[in-house]
């Protein structure tokens, strides 16, 4: 079980299955989401994701038809994101879980888009796009 909450608390979260094919993104997108180099995600089954406090608290906002971002409404945290064609599954901002989470990086996605001014030194394999077999 991994337990997770925004940065004001105000939202709370509990995975009881595993987080999967976890990665590195560098796409645009992710950077300006994140306001970070990149943004750390991973995908848990959408039946082992509830949100334990604050639904009430979650805003959302869709920048691309039937992918929809969920952050909270108060401190702009991100929780996770929603996909109309993989509704099994949602892709969550690991930097949420306030537990240690057993699984790892597979990889850096999307490197050619990465900001320039961000000095990539990793021993992770690096992907022009998603990660094979995805």
């Amino acid at each position: 079980m991994y337990t997770g909450s925004c940065l004001c608390g105000e939202v709370n979260v509990e995975v009881s299955g595993s987080i999967t094919s976890i990665i590195h993104c560098h796409c645009s997108l992710c950077r300006k989401n994140s306001g970070t180099a990149f943004a750390t995600n991973g995908f848990v089954n959408t039946e082992d994701f509830i949100i334990t406090k604050g639904q009430e608290q979650l805003s959302e906002f869709s920048f691309k038809p039937g992918r929809t971002r969920y952050f909270c409404k108060c401190c702009g945290s991100p929780v996770y994101s929603s996909n109309n064609d993989g509704k099994s599954r949602i892709r969550i901002r690991l930097g949420i879980f306030d537990s240690d989470i057993t699984e790892l990086v597979l990889s850096h996605n999307f490197v050619t888009s990465k900001a320039n001014w961000e000095q990539l030194e990793t021993s992770l394999p690096c992907y022009e796009k998603h990660e094979p077999g995805r």
